[in-house]
Parts: C-alpha cells; structure tokens; sequence
C-alpha cells in the first residue's frame, strides 16, 4: 500500500491543477493578453485584435506572469522559502528589462509601432503587476474558502 501512497503522493504534486503557482501565472498573463485590444481602442479608438497575440501594450503580460508567479509561491511556501526568494529575484530582473524609456531625442522615440514592440513604459509594467497579484489573491482566495 506504500507504493501506491507514494504513486498518488507523486501525481498529485505534478498535476497542473494542483499546482496553485503555475495557474495563477498562466491566467494572470491570459487575462493580461486578453485585456490589450481593450486597452487599445481605449487609448487609440481604433480596434485591433491581433493585440491579444502581440508583444508590448497594456498590462504587460510579462509582468502579471512574474508576479502572479511570485505572490503564489508565496503563498504557498512562505515568505521565507528559498523558492520565494529565486522567484522574486528573477520578477525583478524582468520587471527592469521590460521597461524601455526612449529618451526623447532617440530617433525611433516618435515611430509608435517600433516604440511598442520594443518594450514596455513603466505604467504598463506596474499594470500588469498589479493584475498578477490580483489573480494570485483571487485564486488563493477562491481556493481556500473558510
């Protein structure tokens, strides 16, 4: 009977539904893509649903799957688990490479499509962190209900 214990122990620990911290990240970066043909029409009232596949925009997707990812885990683990800390860390380094802010002298600071894809302003990256945060405590919560 300990082998079968071990065998389910082991299944459950690897199932994708189980496992609080990859939902939330995945959703979190879903709902982000979702959200950037919104946004779009509602910065350039003009539709464009290919946004949804797209790089750059608003929330940045990038940014709500680090932080989703990171807030779950510690939730799950703890604040004090190694597993928090790397995630944390590797959020940061991401956060601060999504950024780009051309100056406004740089020759492609006024060509939008160019401007867009290359990254994201820093309004965007705190978007999409919040929204990451904001799926990893709803999922927590819709979780453990008490």
């Amino acid at each position: 009977m300990a082998g079968a214990d071990a065998a389910a122990s082991l299944s459950s620990s690897v199932a994708p539904a189980a496992n609080l911290s990859l939902i939330s990240a995945f959703l979190a970066c879903a709902i982000a893509q979702f959200l950037k043909p919104f946004t779009t029409w509602l910065k350039d009232k003009k539709w464009d649903s290919r946004r949804m596949l797209g790089s750059g925009g608003m929330p940045s997707s990038h940014s709500a799957t680090v932080t989703a990812l990171a807030t779950a885990i510690g939730f799950q683990d703890g604040a004090g688990a190694s597993s928090f800390a790397i995630a944390v860390v590797l959020a940061c380094v991401l956060l601060n490479q999504i950024v780009c802010e051309l100056p406004p002298e740089h020759p492609v600071a006024n060509v939008r499509p160019l401007r867009d894809s290359l990254g994201h302003t820093p309004f965007q990256v705190a978007a999409g962190a919040l929204l990451g945060v904001a799926v990893a405590v709803l999922l927590r919560s819709s979780t453990y209900s008490y």
